[in-house]
């Protein structure tokens, strides 16, 4: 049997100031951007480099998915990014203004920081 997750849908306030974070900050690739029917897109991103799973970036169509937007956890660390060169990603989000929520500490597991997305969700980028 073989079996693995191809997307983790993430809400969205708005497409294109997702993709403009994702792609332009934290140097992910915009994989596609199809049109599926009016005000609806299949939004994928990945981080550059192997990938086996993207982010769908979902846009919030109801109050109770917009409440969600930023929040997708309650407040726990949503995703998690794995780097080859932690110092080189951890330089890239100072230089692009992204919030950093913890700085760099070394865990048994590695150097971790956390960082927070546009809306407010948590993510560790680990090296």
């Amino acid at each position: 049997m073989k079996q693995y997750i191809a997307h983790i849908s993430l809400v969205v306030a708005d497409y294109d100031e997702a993709i403009d974070f994702y792609t332009n900050k934290l140097n992910f690739k915009l994989v596609e951007d199809s049109v599926i029917s009016y005000g609806k897109r299949w939004v994928l991103v990945s981080p550059p480099g192997i990938s086996s799973c993207n982010l769908l970036l979902a846009k919030a169509n109801t109050e109770a998915q917009m409440k969600r937007v930023g929040d997708q956890t309650g407040g726990r660390v949503f995703l998690f990014l794995h780097t080859d060169d932690f110092d080189r990603d951890y330089s890239n989000l100072l230089n692009k203004q992204v919030k950093i929520i913890r700085p760099p500490s070394v865990e048994s597991y590695g150097k971790v920081a956390v960082f927070a997305d546009l809306y407010g969700n948590l993510w560790d980028l680990i090296g």
